[in-house]
């Protein structure tokens, strides 16, 4: 055991000769800053979800006091009721995530195949095809639009043509391959995440006797459970949150993303019919209310979603005697 010192810190200080206390104050200086970054950082994220919060409880009367800044007078939970009702919730919630594990669970699989190809195998323009995936992120989908459109307005078959917009199948066809929504930074994570496994785990299961497809579902596929978990969450969230893809060809599929757009107007259309009709044009605080209460609207199921998700895979974790 080593003895402890009991000289005082101004005594210690003094014998480094004045060693101590810079030291001291550079890592004191070092976790203020650091605190002071940290609470910045979280306060930029979560002063816009409390001003959604405060605004979403508030009367009307309230969102014209310029007295109130964040805890409401009046509290009350009427932009919540009118925001349910104008959005169809109940069946929008059910279409929303019915849509966004359909997706999601497609992408990942299809995006797993294809990642495990670029990383392992040899085939012709094999950096062409790298480069495509590649325009996939870099090029924003808007740019896509027209083309894929007309593609799916006026899509041919056999020689018969198809209106398949409005339907889920474009969707479907493009997920399959591989040109839904994110889909090249899915092949491109994938594939990195397979050129870090030794290709002697490949070599063994080749020798043992299993081809490509059971080395890839019995050896490549249980190691890379997380980076597929990622994407498969990455996939549910942006699908979840996406209106681009869902107005261009779920027309006929009632989506939250897609019924908070047009809420203002059909907050007008709410207001004329309590007011006995006529033209009623929507005060921009209240409309600012209605939105906000929207959006977490959405938020909420992907928090709760989230939760549970995080407590079944520490549950399976404890099952298999994993500590985290």
């Amino acid at each position: 055991m080593t003895k402890k010192d009991t000289r005082s810190f101004w005594e210690r200080n003094e014998a480094s000769g004045g060693m101590l206390l810079n030291v001291t104050m550079k890592k004191y200086a070092i976790s203020i800053f650091r605190a002071i970054l940290l609470f910045g950082m979280c306060f930029m994220i979560l002063q816009p979800i409390l001003n959604k919060i405060s605004l979403s409880f508030m009367a009307e009367k309230d969102l014209y006091d310029t007295s109130i800044v964040i805890i409401p007078k009046n509290f009350s939970v009427n932009n919540w009721k009118i925001s349910m009702y104008l959005l169809d919730y109940t069946k929008s919630l059910i279409n929303t995530i019915w849509v966004s594990l359909l997706v999601s669970a497609i992408e990942v699989v299809m995006c797993t195949f294809v990642g495990y190809g670029f990383s392992r195998f040899q085939f012709p323009l094999k950096r062409f095809w790298f480069f495509c995936v590649i325009l996939l992120i870099v090029i924003p989908p808007q740019t896509l639009s027209t083309s894929l459109y007309l593609h799916f307005r006026y899509f041919k078959f056999f020689g018969a043509t198809f209106n398949l917009k409005g339907t889920m199948l474009p969707y479907i066809m493009m997920c399959f391959t591989c040109m839904g929504l994110k889909n090249g930074l899915y092949i491109f994570m994938i594939r990195q995440y397979y050129l870090g496994f030794p290709f002697e785990l490949e070599e063994a299961a080749y020798v043992d006797g299993c081809g490509p497809f059971a080395t890839f579902f019995r050896i490549m596929v249980p190691g890379a459970k997380p980076i597929i978990t990622s994407c498969f969450l990455f996939s549910f969230v942006w699908q979840w949150t996406d209106s681009f893809y869902s107005n261009l060809f779920l027309g006929k599929i009632q989506l939250l993303a897609r019924q908070v757009i047009g809420l203002t107007d059909k907050l007008s259309i709410y207001l004329s019919r309590a007011r006995g009709g006529g033209n009623v044009s929507v005060p921009p605080a209240l409309a600012g209310a209605m939105n906000s209460t929207s959006v977490l609207l959405i938020v909420i199921p992907l928090i709760i979603l989230y939760l549970f998700c995080q407590r079944m895979f520490v549950e399976s974790l404890a099952s298999t005697g994993v500590k985290m």
